[in-house]
């Protein structure tokens, strides 16, 4: 049977699990021409994850662990999947059941017939605050013309990816990841399904706005040079209105005998161009700060323990 890994990162999900394990438990049971594995990530977990997830483990032998040393964020905690799913596909999923697992089968279906990476695209979003589903259209928008990639808007991370697609992504190993990107970066042959997103099953949201904007900086920055572009362009028209401005002083003040004032207007001026050196700055120093924390080359991740081999109540079924 093809063998087909679903991995999911978790942090401070005891809450949802029961839940998850459920569902996935039931459908999974009805596709039997394939041999599941439910590898959970659990990054850094400060309530009782790790604990639910043992438990679980010791009522199924499809259960796996991979237990991070400490909370290295999601984007780390998928590639840890990646390395550790060893699988003809690999479905990645979060905990917190806002994606259907019944999406599964028609994954499947799709990559029986040949797609590499059948992705899952929402249609609504119930749950979030009309702020957060509007500022994420408007990231999307703005990503999808600064990137010089195809990335799909309103995809998150629920998609099937074939061995190809997931050995493709754990080469890359960049530590500043953007993993919505790289989906699109490696390629192959990709399909869509649309779905509409359910609220979280139980606990609460881990991504406040801090960390949705520093992955939104991420994205922009790891698929994009426009912002420099923009500060270079901003630049050079702030040049050119100032030297304009000073052609006019010059001339008004020669031919018209008129004597430049207002110092106020002067102060306003060295205050917009100092503005716009400093951001200029910052965004240069966005890419500096990424090209120096790629060139330590530090590894991505430590794993504090994870699955070796468990003896379960079916003393037949091992798993290593």
């Amino acid at each position: 049977m093809k063998q087909i890994c679903i991995s999911i990162p978790t942090y401070n999900e005891q809450e949802a699990l029961p839940y998850l394990y459920e569902r996935l438990n039931r459908i999974t049971n009805q596709l039997t021409n394939y041999a599941f594995t439910f590898l959970f990530v659990n990054d850094g977990s400060t309530d009782d994850t790790l604990a639910t997830i043992k438990k679980l483990q010791q009522q199924d032998y499809r259960v796996r662990f991979v237990n991070l040393s400490r909370n290295y964020g999601k984007e780390i905690a998928m590639i840890a999947g990646f390395d550790h799913a060893c699988a003809d596909a690999t479905i990645l999923l979060d905990a917190d059941l806002q994606d259907p697992p019944e999406i599964i089968v028609q994954m499947l279906e799709y990559w029986e017939s040949g797609y590499e990476d059948v992705y899952a695209k929402r249609i609504s979003r119930k749950g979030e605050t009309w702020f957060k589903k509007w500022s994420s259209k408007k990231y999307y928008e703005v990503l999808q013309k600064m990137a010089t990639i195809d990335i799909p808007k309103d995809t998150g991370d629920f998609r099937l990816l074939d061995r190809k697609c997931v050995e493709a992504l754990k080469e890359i190993r960049e530590s500043q990841r953007y993993t919505k990107g790289l989906f699109s970066f490696v390629g192959f042959k990709k399909k869509e399904i649309l779905f509409e997103r359910d609220a979280r099953v139980a606990g609460s949201t881990k991504w406040n706005y801090k960390k949705l904007f520093q992955l939104a900086i991420d994205g922009i920055t790891s698929f994009s040079v426009a912002p420099l572009r923009l500060a270079s362009i901003a630049g050079a028209s702030i040049l050119i209105i100032t030297i304009l401005t000073l052609l006019f002083i010059f001339i008004e003040s020669i031919f018209l005998g008129r004597a430049p004032t207002g110092t106020m207007g002067i102060i306003t001026v060295i205050l917009f161009l100092g503005g716009v050196q400093l951001i200029s700055i910052g965004l240069l120093g966005e890419y500096i700060g990424r090209i120096f924390m790629e060139t330590k080359n530090r590894p991505l991740y430590f794993v504090e323990s994870h699955t070796e081999q468990v003896v379960y109540q079916d003393k037949s079924r091992k798993i290593g």
